[in-house]
């Protein structure tokens, strides 16, 4: 590999994603940033470091080199003609000080004005990456309006930081440390008054900032999860609308609001007394250097060269300080948004692949749960030792109540949970020692209330297959009768959707979901009520695509109108988290149990919420629960 890419000098347009382990991100902000620094762009962010330091020198040699400049003039005020091979040489260094000040200061600008969106974009990715990794339970308990704002929040404080060290704080500390080592050559009293007043200022400074910080964060906090409510608001406006509740919405924001406000002014009032502290400091400063430079001129210790050397210097630490005051609250805040979006993201993963996870090719399709035993957060066990074996090729359909399992049953398939005990396999491979992408990307999946991406209807249907032709792209769309509907659009493909597929309706929203899976062509298939949007008509005839979608494939079927899954091979009735029933229709409504009760008890072809009492008052007897196979 080439040296310079290893020591950190790729090229600033190079794609990178930053992959972190959760083990490894420090949890304090200020760590957080300086692992980022070294993960990426280190040698150009060293690069820049010297060369704040070597503008920084300039800058605060240049009254030294006035100093000098005075004080030849001064020693040759008698003179009728003052020589200039006397006066060139002080002249000189000042003019190259001038000139390396603004060489160096364009050059560190030119890096900065390159460097810094990439290293904004780069933490950005990284961020995007690490969150998309979280679970589903992650992201059921989270708003995403707040999320997003954590990754902006987030990215542009490491920036902040960044800069506020290498171009604020570190030219800052050269001036203090250089003011101090030429105002020490001048004179012990003026070298000893500034040396204490930099002490003092620094360690004051920092201790009242560092309390903004826990300040800061809270506040940023509460500004995210403002930004949540604004965007869970705003994405549910149809609902806002029609129960005419903006009223409410509105009630509710203004208190997330006033509890915002009041955080944000309690952070404010900390940062307006570092302010206080270091305008009143500079004040000192000012007033005491000049003090100290004419008691010492008065009594003759200093000249007219280090009198203007030492006012000079004040002068401009003043000048430095009151521009670090607000870096030192700029710095604080972004330090605290920092920490409270690495707390808020990288939390572990919940789900994450073992190491010797790989990338297996699922051919049969064949599924297995062996002993599974699976429960949610509350501890309330789903599934207690269920086990089920669907042969590869066979099309199962999951019926039952609400809350019976049969969702749990897809997601644990999906792994979007892990069990806490017990196997899945598919084709005799555990679904733990697949990648995750491996495993999904050989199931499709049709959900129940499908949504879309803000883009255009091309683009969603190919998500499926990104390597598709615009020609099996459309053929997709005619399978999935959704062709008609899409050439009938001003744009037709081109046609954007909205955010979340808005500007269609919910029937036209299911066959582009329906289309996108059929262009997967993935070996398992998941139907969770596929056609529930969609008109008697237009179901019968997508229906028909899916039986041809279905051939040679692994089908289950989530479904509540049991006129769907009539047609299938097997039909799974989950109650209580048990497979209590399992065979064929024709054979289930023979057996007159709990799938004939369902059968005979649907309004209109779909489950009810349930059963209803026998006339005795009791609900049909159900068969004893076991191993199905």
């Amino acid at each position: 590999m080439d040296k310079r890419k290893r020591a950190g000098w790729p090229s600033l347009d190079a794609p990178a994603v930053l992959l972190i382990a959760p083990e490894r991100v420090p949890r304090t902000p200020f760590r957080f940033v300086l692992y980022v620094a070294r993960a990426r762009y280190r040698v150009w962010l060293s690069f820049l470091l010297l060369g704040e330091a070597a503008n920084a020198t300039c800058g605060i040699l240049l009254p030294f080199a006035l100093s000098r400049i005075i004080g030849r003039v001064t020693t040759t005020a008698g003179s009728e003609r003052v020589s200039l091979a006397v006066l060139w040489p002080p002249v000189l260094s000042f003019m190259l000080l001038c000139g390396g000040e603004l060489l160096f200061g364009r050059i560190n600008a030119a890096v900065q004005l390159r460097l810094a969106p990439r290293q904004r974009q780069y933490v950005g990715r990284a961020l995007f990456d690490y969150l998309h990794r979280h679970s589903h339970r992650f992201f059921s308990e989270s708003f995403a309006g707040a999320l997003g704002h954590r990754i902006s929040e987030v990215s542009h404080g490491v920036n902040q930081v960044l800069w506020a060290l290498l171009t604020e704080f570190w030219p800052m500390a050269i001036v203090i440390g250089v003011a101090n080592v030429l105002l020490l050559r001048v004179s012990g009293w003026l070298g000893l008054f500034t040396l204490s007043w930099s002490a003092v200022f620094v360690y004051v400074s920092l201790l009242l900032s560092r309390r903004t910080e826990p300040l800061a964060a809270t506040a940023s906090t509460a500004r995210s999860q403002t930004m949540g409510m604004v965007v869970d608001s705003v994405s549910n406006h149809a609902a806002v609308r029609l129960f005419a509740r903006l009223g409410y919405e509105r009630e509710r924001l203004d208190v997330a609001y006033q509890g915002e406000l009041g955080l944000v002014l309690r952070a404010n009032l900390a940062m307006e007394r570092v302010r206080l502290f270091q305008f009143a400091a500079s004040a000192v400063l000012k007033a005491g250097t000049v003090a100290t430079a004419v008691w010492l001129w008065s009594r003759g210790a200093i000249g007219v060269p280090e009198f203007v050397l030492a006012v000079s210097l004040s002068l401009l630490i003043i000048a430095e300080v009151r521009n670090l005051s607000r870096r030192f609250l700029e710095l604080f805040e972004a330090l605290g948004n920092v920490g409270s979006g690495v707390r808020a993201i990288f939390r572990p993963h919940e789900l994450v692949d073992r190491a010797d996870a790989s990338d297996r090719r699922i051919a049969g399709g064949t599924i297995e749960f062996d002993g599974v035993h699976f429960e949610y957060t509350d501890g309330a066990p789903v599934f207690r030792g269920l086990s089920v074996h669907i042969p590869g090729g066979q099309r199962v359909g999951l019926v039952g109540l609400s809350g019976s399992g049969k969702s749990t049953f897809v997601n644990l398939l999906l792994r979007l949970y892990d069990p806490q005990a017990g196997s899945i396999r598919i084709d005799g491979h555990e679904l733990r020692s697949l990648t995750q992408d491996s495993l999904r990307q050989q199931v499709g999946l049709i959900p129940q209330d499908p949504t879309l991406f803000h883009r255009s209807l091309r683009e969603n249907i190919r998500y499926g297959a990104p390597d598709a032709t615009d020609a099996e792209v459309e053929s997709a769309a005619r399978r999935a009768h959704a062709h008609d509907f899409i050439v009938n659009m001003p744009e037709g493909y081109d046609a954007e959707v909205g955010e979340r597929g808005v500007k269609l309706s919910g029937g036209q929203r299911q066959r582009i979901a329906i289309a996108r899976v059929i262009l997967k062509d993935a070996p398992v298939l998941i139907l969770d009520e596929a056609t529930s949007s969609l008109d008697s008509i237009t179901e019968h005839a997508i229906q028909e695509a899916l039986d041809t979608a279905m051939a040679d494939k692994t089908v289950i079927v989530v479904a509540h109108r049991l006129s769907t899954i009539a047609h299938l091979d097997r039909v799974l009735v989950f109650s209580d988290g048990q497979i209590v029933e399992d065979g064929s229709h024709a054979e289930l409504v023979a057996r007159g149990g709990h799938y004939h009760a369902l059968w005979t008890r649907q309004a209109g072809g779909t489950l009810p919420l349930a059963l209803t009492a026998t006339p005795a008052g009791r609900h049909p007897a159900l068969p004893s629960p076991g191993h199905v196979s």
